[in-house]
C-alpha cells in the first residue's frame, strides 16, 4: 500500500498491485487495473519510488533458503524453518 494525495489535498492509500498503468499529463494519473482512475499531486517518479520502497519492506521480510521462502521472526535475527508438508500414514 503507498499513500498519495489527491488535487484536493485528501490523502490516499492505494494498493500498488493494482495500479495498472501511471500516466504523466500535466497531473500524474493512475489507471487501476479495475478501469478507475485517480489524479494525485506526486509527481511519476516519486510514486514508481513510494511502490519500490513498499515492496522493498515487504521483501526485506522474506529470506531465502534451500526449501524455498521462509518469513523471519521480527526481532529475533532468526529465520523460522519452513516445516514440510505433513503426510498421513
Amino acid at each position: 500500500m503507498i499513500q498519495l494525495t489527491r488535487l484536493n489535498g485528501q490523502p490516499l492509500v492505494i494498493n500498488s498491485d493494482l495500479i495498472k498503468l501511471v500516466e504523466n499529463t500535466p497531473d500524474a494519473v493512475i489507471s487501476l487495473v479495475n478501469g478507475e482512475k485517480i489524479v494525485v499531486r506526486e509527481t511519476v517518479e516519486q510514486i514508481l519510488e513510494r511502490i519500490v520502497q513498499f515492496r522493498r519492506r515487504v521483501l526485506d521480510g522474506l529470506q531465502m533458503n534451500f526449501s524455498g521462502w521462509t518469513a523471519s521472526i521480527p526481532g529475533s535475527g532468526d529465520v523460522k524453518p519452513k516445516e514440510p508438508p505433513h503426510e498421513e500414514r
